[in-house]
Formats: C-alpha cells, structure tokens, sequence
C-alpha cells in the first residue's frame, strides 16, 4: 500500500519540473506545489488533488482495509 501513490508522485513531480513556477523562477518544488493556478497548470494541480487523495487513503483506516482506488 505504501507504493500505491508512487505514480501519482512521479506525474506530479514531472509535471511541477516543467511548470514557470521551477523553470523560470527557480522555486523549490515543494513550494511550487503550494501555489495557486496562475504559477502551475491546471494538470499538475489535478495530479496534486488527486495525490492527496491518494495519501489521505492511506491514513483513512476504511480505505486501509478496502484499499486505495486506482487512481
């Protein structure tokens, strides 16, 4: 369960790499993962929602027994 989010992660660091927010500004990426829409796209903010999505299941001791949906 522990790697089940470790897709979304990837997709979600790649998708910050290519983003203004690290490009251009030269902003760490977990800073950049904080920002609002006009500093990252649309996607990588999707991807974000879902991951947290995706963690927060791990935690939910329902979902622990379920396990997490294939995002």
């Amino acid at each position: 369960m522990a790697k089940s989010c470790k897709g979304l992660a990837t997709e979600l660091v790649k998708c910050l790499s290519e983003s203004d927010c690290v490009k251009v500004e030269n902003r760490p990426y977990r800073e950049c993962a904080k920002e609002k829409s006009p500093h990252i796209s649309s996607e990588c903010v999707g991807l974000r929602e879902t991951y947290f999505n995706c963690k927060r299941g791990q935690v939910d001791m329902r979902a622990r027994i379920r396990g997490n949906k294939g995002y």
